[in-house]
């Protein structure tokens, strides 16, 4: 039995409708590469927050793909850059607090262009 077709019996089925998922992801994919353009000093936990904020805004299945994407980056990012379970849980607790509907600017640093 596949995970959808029990979706409507576990009332998560917009988990298994990649329309549904694709607009947080697609807020996830705009704060990174907002993050990359802006190449801001310790701006990294306010687009880590904005990200996930935005995504879980869009309901159920935006705050999955929020935490899908932030868990596989940091899974990734914690093995391969070299900056350590610190850095990682920091940015575990940034993610969490967008996801749950915390005001990313707590993470935004002096000086971030308005346009970010």
């Amino acid at each position: 039995v596949s995970f959808c077709k029990l979706s409507p019996v576990l009332n998560i089925q917009c988990l298994c409708n990649p329309f549904c998922l694709s607009p947080g992801a697609g807020d996830m994919w705009r704060a990174y590469s907002d993050m990359r353009e802006a190449n801001y000093k310790n701006a990294d936990k306010y687009f880590h927050a904005r990200g996930n904020y935005d995504a879980a805004q869009r309901g159920p299945g935006g705050a999955w793909a929020a935490k899908v994407i932030s868990d596989a980056r940091e899974g990734w990012q914690g093995g391969v850059s070299g900056r350590g379970a610190e850095d990682t849980r920091l940015d575990q607790e940034a993610n969490e607090w967008g996801r749950n509907g915390g005001d990313p600017n707590r993470y935004r640093p002096a000086g971030l262009p308005e346009k970010y």
